[in-house]
């Protein structure tokens, strides 16, 4: 999604400053306008590397800091605290000066008459709009604790998710970087070594021993010519998922993939259980619960699903049709929540959808990486063989030529 840097002026005349990511530069002046600001300009910012961008995370808070934050609050506010003095306590507690800042720039806001959610919406970008409406909707139900204490919950599963799928990938990753790295000290260091015995003895080589000789040669003479293709391609890649048009093309061609598909429609699926179940069980209605879960969806193609099927059940179509339109959500998941509708328990059933596909992308993940791994050994020990086998060639072949 495009980065945009915004400026406008607070109703106190503040001058705000900062950067936001939107599809368009509309829907960031849009977002300013809601929040009571007067926007002055907002720009795309260049897709070129800038070196501000490597401290982008500085700026804001992790979410392992959102959600122990967020958990702190609730179990203060459950105490019976006040507001203020919960979150007095957790500017005390703070564990780095960037969410010291963060809270006690929500606690001037709140002791200047404004609520919690206006506190959080006025630090542009730190928190999504899924958590601002939650946090409202607590407000107004009057059980902003128990809101938070799910809200913890829910960050907590998400943290949990993205965990595992990064752990699964920790070791095919490392084969993959070390396999690289046998691969270019073969061709560039112990081939080359080879060379100029096999060309003092004259003759011609076999071609397998040809072929891999010249890979090493363009591997050892043109290293730099291969990082800057990859270099480029990344940037190229990194350019198109910036283009909406591109991205959704993208996005659907990632779909269309038999397993990677499938890993990605559950994810998302999980996705939109969790936030529209814990935005109902928060009293929020399902028409805005379905647009704020839109916006926490990362693939397009299912998040334009989502939006077209939010304008269906505004006519009256229930949910589970208006989501299997276009076929691209999973039938159990469809099915469950046709159920939840039918039994008026859809916020329940939605949060049961949820740690149902969390479990199954786990499983989903863990079995992918138990195929991926044996798979890329194997391909590393065929490579590896090829070499060997040429320069045994190549030595059988000079053998020849001496006899």
């Amino acid at each position: 999604m495009p980065l945009f840097e915004y400026k406008a002026v607070s109703p106190t005349g503040e001058t705000l400053t900062g950067e936001m990511e939107a599809p368009s530069s509309e829907l960031v002046i849009a977002h300013l306008q809601e929040s009571g600001n007067i926007p002055v300009n907002a720009r795309e910012v260049g897709s070129g590397f800038r070196l501000e961008s490597l401290f982008r995370g500085k700026r804001g808070l992790s979410q392992r800091e959102i959600g122990d934050m967020t958990q702190q609050l609730s179990t203060l506010l459950s105490a019976g605290l006040p507001l203020d003095r919960s979150l007095g306590i957790l500017t005390e507690l703070a564990e780095n000066e960037r969410v010291e800042s963060t809270i006690e720039k929500i606690r001037n806001h709140v002791r200047e008459g404004g609520s919690l959610s206006e506190g959080l919406e006025a630090r542009h970008g730190v928190f999504s709009r899924f958590y601002i409406n939650m946090v409202r909707a607590g407000e107004i139900g009057g059980s902003l604790d128990q809101t938070l204490s799910r809200m913890a919950e829910y960050l907590e599963r998400a943290k949990e998710l993205k965990d595992s799928v990064i752990s699964a990938l920790i070791y095919p990753a490392l084969l993959v970087v070390l396999a690289i790295a046998s691969l270019m000290l073969l061709m560039i260091y112990v081939i080359p070594q080879f060379t100029p015995m096999f060309e003092d003895f004259g003759g011609d080589l076999p071609m397998l021993t040809r072929i891999v000789v010249g890979v090493g040669d363009i591997l050892q003479n043109f290293w730099w010519a291969l990082v800057g293709f990859f270099v480029l391609i990344v940037v190229w890649f990194r350019m198109q998922m910036r283009s909406p048009v591109s991205r959704r093309r993208w996005d659907a061609r990632f779909l269309a993939m038999k397993w990677v598909g499938d890993v990605i429609a559950k994810i998302e699926t999980a996705r939109l259980s969790r936030t529209t179940g814990t935005l109902l069980v928060n009293g929020v209605p399902l028409l805005s619960a379905l647009s704020i879960a839109k916006n926490v969806m990362t693939n397009t193609v299912l998040a334009d699903d989502v939006a077209e099927a939010a304008k269906q059940v505004k006519t009256g179509t229930p949910m589970a049709r208006a989501l299997a339109q276009n076929g691209n959500f999973p039938r159990l998941a469809l099915q469950m929540v046709n159920v939840g509708e039918e039994t008026g328990k859809l916020d329940e059933m939605l949060l049961k959808v949820a740690d149902t596909y969390d479990r199954e992308v786990s499983v989903t993940i863990d079995r992918l990486m138990a195929m991926l791994v044996p798979v890329l050994t194997l391909a590393l020990a065929f490579l590896i063989g090829v070499i060997v086998m040429s320069v045994l060639m190549a030595i059988l072949s000079v053998n020849e030529l001496i006899a």
